[in-house]
């Protein structure tokens, strides 16, 4: 299999526990209705705590009322295992948020549900992650894909520009760290939305998989990432990737793989 291992596909694949990861391992993220659960993961088994994973679910009409509440209008009203526009609805009125609730179960039925602050004026952006079985993760550059139609990309674009150098380098700090934080191996994607006004990013999701938008990325950093997935999957470690290594400024090959040379510090 060339991917991520089970748990931690397990893990980040469903948003509400990706999100009690991503707090609890210090990632920023917006107000929602899960903001207070403490856990902690599981790196052998890929789990959460049943109790932390049912605290942070909206489980009913009312439910969902008083988390709005809570919260604060405006709001999204999210399905867990929802995607691709399906199970995600904007809420305003607090007389609306039954009525979204129950179209957001009626679209995704079975899903987890949650609730998140809306934040306006924000754009979508994405960093790239590839990591290794050998705790080696790293950011590939990103990519900028708020231009979108009925919560679905249209154009992505990147460098993303819209973050500053400074907050940008954060963003791909957090995402490195949550790779980390769950032994994640191979490529994946973290999203965050970024306020412009006041330049702070929140985590959204990491998509335990290769997505089809990584050929921007791949024009921007010279790295074929299905070639790098085949090699991560075949055991071999990130500095001996010749596209890595050119990208950090060392030969693609190297004589004497046990030569301390041959080897990247990634963390600089």
């Amino acid at each position: 299999f060339i991917g991520p291992a089970g748990p931690p596909m397990y893990a980040l694949g469903d948003k509400i526990g990706s999100t009690i990861i991503a707090q609890n391992a210090g990632v920023p993220c917006i107000a929602w209705n899960g903001a207070d659960v403490v856990a902690e993961y599981d790196v052998e088994s890929g789990t959460l705590p049943e109790e932390a994973f049912q605290q942070a679910c909206v489980v009913s009409a009312a439910d969902a009322s008083a988390a709005a509440e809570k919260i604060g209008l405006p709001i999204m009203i999210k399905a867990s295992e929802g995607g691709g526009g399906k199970g995600i609805r904007m809420v305003n009125n607090m007389d609306d948020v039954a009525n979204a609730y129950r179209q957001v179960c009626g679209e995704v039925p079975g899903s987890p549900i949650f609730i998140m602050k809306l934040s306006t004026n924000s754009r979508h952006l994405e960093v790239q992650l590839l990591a290794d079985e050998y705790g080696n993760a790293i950011a590939l550059n990103g990519r900028d894909c708020s231009v979108q139609r009925r919560h679905q990309k249209i154009i992505e674009e990147g460098p993303p520009v819209a973050a500053s150098p400074e907050v940008w380098k954060k963003m791909e700090e957090a995402a490195v760290s949550l790779a980390k934080a769950v032994g994640y191996a191979n490529a994946g994607t973290v999203e965050y939305l970024y306020s412009e006004p006041d330049e702070k990013f929140y985590f959204l999701e990491l998509n335990p998989r290769l997505q089809v938008e990584h050929p921007v990325t791949e024009m921007i950093t010279r790295v074929n990432l299905p070639a790098a997935q085949l090699q991560v999957a075949m055991g071999i470690p990130l500095h001996h990737i010749p596209e890595i290594r050119e990208l950090y400024g060392k030969n693609r090959f190297e004589d004497d793989v046990s030569d301390s040379k041959s080897v990247i510090d990634f963390s600089k």
